[in-house]
């Protein structure tokens, strides 16, 4: 069953979708997943759609929303700001908190790149969060953006176009539109996975807000609640070192599975290996 609701974050409207298993009974309370969509992307993405289908096939109630700004939702459109997107997490949480077919105790939240940053950074901050799934996520905006403008050219272009941003603020109070590829590039080959519709330019002030973003700092605090990390061994969008060091930075239990067979829309391009992975990492440390 799929069931279109809305729930509140900061005086913002939130569009959702909530799936619930076929097979639940009446009165009987699931442990369920929040999933995240990508940047600047939406709740029917396939790296939403997808793991929604899967966890609610193996008994999971899940939701996927967009982010204020984004898609059905209110707010600013293209205007992402993480912190701001870890609110909008927490607050999708008190909602699946508030339904009588969900264990308030067990939520858990999965995102994919730049929602997989939110769900670790969520679940840092958030205590009633279950447990973390993040694809292809990043734990240090910086580091993550040097390896996404290699080269000393490339680099300047990023960091004039920060500082542009600044400087254009602070003379008319309104933050320049830049285009996604000069935030975070994306090879020509993988950008037919992007969500139909999904905003090409952003204002600057969402460039500055990735930049400051460091869930390194706050993934130690996930445990003892589990934490999954999956990336690509060699990913074209996101540096891999980027879930390997939040591995080092995580507590216990945390898994790193690197995979040599797929690249950064993980969930998307369908890889029976990935699904195994998470199949048997939900048995063994969120089962329903």
């Amino acid at each position: 069953m799929e069931e279109e609701v809305t729930f509140m974050s900061d005086g913002l409207k939130l569009s959702a979708i909530v799936h619930v298993p076929d097979d639940i009974k009446p009165g009987e309370r699931r442990p369920a997943v929040m999933v995240l969509h990508g940047f600047g992307s939406k709740k029917i993405s396939g790296n939403c759609t997808g793991p929604c289908k899967m966890l609610t096939d193996w008994g999971y109630v899940t939701m996927r929303f967009d982010f204020r700004g984004c898609g059905e939702s209110e707010g600013e459109r293209a205007r992402l700001i993480c912190l701001e997107q870890v609110s909008d997490t927490s607050n999708a949480l008190t909602y699946l908190q508030s339904r009588s077919d969900v264990d308030p105790d067990r939520i858990g939240a999965l995102g994919s790149s730049f929602g997989a940053a939110v769900a670790v950074y969520t679940g840092g901050v958030d205590k009633r969060v279950g447990a973390v799934i993040s694809s292809g996520g990043w734990g240090d905006g910086e580091r993550k953006f040097r390896g996404q403008h290699p080269g000393e050219e490339n680099w300047k272009k990023f960091t004039d176009m920060l500082e542009n941003n600044r400087k254009h603020k602070a003379e008319t109070g309104e933050s320049p539109m830049v285009s996604r590829w000069d935030i975070v590039p994306i090879p020509e080959h993988l950008r037919g996975n992007l969500a139909p519709n999904s905003f090409m330019e952003f204002p600057g002030d969402t460039a500055q807000s990735m930049y400051d973003f460091v869930a390194d700092n706050v993934v130690g605090d996930i445990a003892p609640r589990p934490l999954l990390l999956l990336h690509s061994s060699k990913d074209s969008v996101t540096p891999t070192e980027q879930s390997i060091e939040m591995f080092k930075r995580a507590g216990q239990p945390t898994d790193l599975h690197l995979s040599a067979e797929t690249d950064h829309f993980m969930f998307a391009e369908d890889n029976v290996r990935v699904i195994s992975i998470l199949k048997e990492w939900l048995d063994k440390f969120f089962p329903v």
